[in-house]
This record gives C-alpha cells, structure tokens and sequence, in this order.
C-alpha cells in the first residue's frame, strides 16, 4: 500500500527519528552509575534502605548492588555537634541521562525531608552521584565525578566493597586513591544490613 498518497499521514521528522532510535540504543545499553547515601538524623538505617527502594522505583534504573553500611564523623563541624552518619555506596544501571539522575536524587532527598540550610548541616539523607560510566564534566550544576570523591574515606571504602576494580573517572583506581587516604574514621557496621531490592 502506498501511503504517500494518503495526505494525513505526516513524515516523522528527522530528529523525533533519532531522539527515538537514541532512546531505544539506550534502554539496550544502560550506564553504570555510582550513587553515595548517608544520613545522621531520624532512623538512619531505614532512611538509607527508603532511598535505595526509591531507587530502584525509578524508571529506568536499577540497583545492581548495595554496600555495607559504615558509620562516620560529621565533615567540617566541631565534634559532638551533630550524630554521626551512616554511609552507603550503591551501583545502578540507568537509561537516564546524568541530569535526571541528578533530579531524581533531589526529589528522593525532598520526599525525606531533607533541608538545606547549611553546608555541613546534618541531613536525614544526602544523594550524591560519585560517578556516572566514565564521564568527566565541569558543570556547576552536576559536576562528574563528584568534585570530593577521590579523597573521602566514607564514599571510597564502600565504592571499593562492591566494585574493587573501581576507577573514578580522571582521579585512577579507587583502591589506590583509597591507600592514600586511609580508611581512619570509617567504622564498618557489621550488625546493621541494607537490601538489594528484590
């Protein structure tokens, strides 16, 4: 049937064609991202398990693996001031580009509540995008990897529990970056578990 002759049908212009096909080589062919969790008010062990659920609710993305949960100091304020916090590296696969990711994890920090009102303020959960594939960006708005990455214990030890031939992009392996920093300060918790979704 020749369907040029038919004057409803419109021609798919070229750009929804490749915005779909891009869409579709996607969905086929999901990112690797990295994804740091860490709370110190209310029940921090559920908040960390209530964003990871949040997650993998995502369309979209996937939670490939869950670090265990490691306690830490307050960054950057006088010790004592604040409870200490619970930490946690996830791995996701995603189809979404690093902006949403980005959105999603406000939103998921937004449904606990979170306030920002000081830097180094305590939160009930802080969502932190270590690393998207190997993608190196400046931008003010998502800077990948995460400017601080390379040099905190509390994202490099769980990011090396659950992929120990880790690299953060531009910075080298993060078991290297791990024997320069140390691991003083990041107290494993061995008796508290977070979930893989199921």
């Amino acid at each position: 049937m020749n369907t040029s002759s038919d004057p409803t049908v419109q021609p798919v212009p070229a750009s929804v064609v490749e915005q779909v096909d891009a869409a579709d080589v996607t969905l086929s062919n999901p990112k690797r991202a990295v994804i740091s969790l860490g709370s110190n008010l209310g029940n921090r062990l559920e908040t960390l398990q209530g964003a990871i659920d949040a997650l993998e609710d995502t369309p979209g993305l996937r939670v490939k693996a869950v670090s265990p949960v490691y306690e830490t100091e307050p960054w950057g304020v006088v010790p004592g001031s604040q409870p200490s916090y619970f930490n946690a590296v996830v791995l996701i696969k995603t189809t979404l580009p690093p902006s949403s990711l980005l959105e999603r994890g406000h939103a998921i920090e937004e449904a606990f509540e979170r306030v920002r009102d000081e830097r180094w303020g305590p939160r009930t959960i802080d969502v932190d995008i270590l690393a998207y594939q190997d993608v190196i960006s400046d931008d003010p708005q998502l800077t990948l990897p995460h400017p601080r990455a390379h040099e905190r214990a509390f994202v490099l030890v769980p990011w090396h529990d659950i992929d120990p031939e880790a690299e953060v992009p531009g910075r080298g392996a993060v078991v290297e970056l791990l024997s320069e920093v140390g691991r003083e300060g990041v107290m494993p918790r061995a008796d508290l578990e977070l979930r893989l979704p199921e």
